[in-house]
């Protein structure tokens, strides 16, 4: 499954080269701050409260001990965690039984945006990670309001496709 990746890699962007690898516990600081870093993730809650460190590290756990799941880290040459993406792959039965390869949280530090960093790391996930993982179909779903990441990967050849939808469930806590 996503064990099975070739990692860690490092890719050539044009802020210099960057690796990515799996993440581990000692990474749980810098994901936080990813995540609000972004202006969409701290609206909805990310803002690095300390008293939501618990329930992050669950959540890390659940994701490293999934065999379908892997949550990546991007690190600069220092070694500094510089951004961050979920892949997760599905087994499907449409379109003759493929899997597909689905990526989520994808972030890359404000400090180094527009770097080529999200670029080098998305062609990864198409040209080698979705290969290794025979998932024919790489997917993604990104915010309304992203419209800047909207344009991103429409230059990377995604295609808005189809529309997405979610449903707040009442009465269940989001953490």
């Amino acid at each position: 499954m996503l064990h099975d990746l070739t990692l860690p890699v490092t890719l050539d962007t044009r802020s210099g080269p960057v690796t990515v690898r799996d993440a581990t516990p000692d990474d749980l600081d810098a994901l936080v701050a990813l995540l609000s870093d972004d202006p969409v993730s701290a609206a909805r809650g990310d803002v690095a409260a300390p008293e939501d460190a618990p329930l992050y590290a669950a959540a890390l756990r659940a994701i490293v001990e999934d065999p379908s799941n892997a949550l990546l880290v991007v690190t600069d040459a220092q070694d500094v965690v510089v951004g961050t993406l979920q892949l997760t792959r599905i087994p499907g039965m449409a379109r003759r039984g493929s899997a597909r390869l689905l990526v989520e949280a994808v972030r890359v530090s404000s400090a180094v945006r527009s770097g080529g960093i999200g670029g080098a790391v998305m062609r990864w996930v198409v040209d080698v990670a979705a290969r290794e993982l025979a998932t024919p179909l790489v997917q993604l779903t990104s915010d309304a309001e992203r419209t800047d990441a909207h344009r991103f990967y429409e230059r990377l050849g995604f295609t808005g496709s189809h529309v997405g939808f979610k449903y707040r469930v009442p009465d269940v806590p989001l953490h």
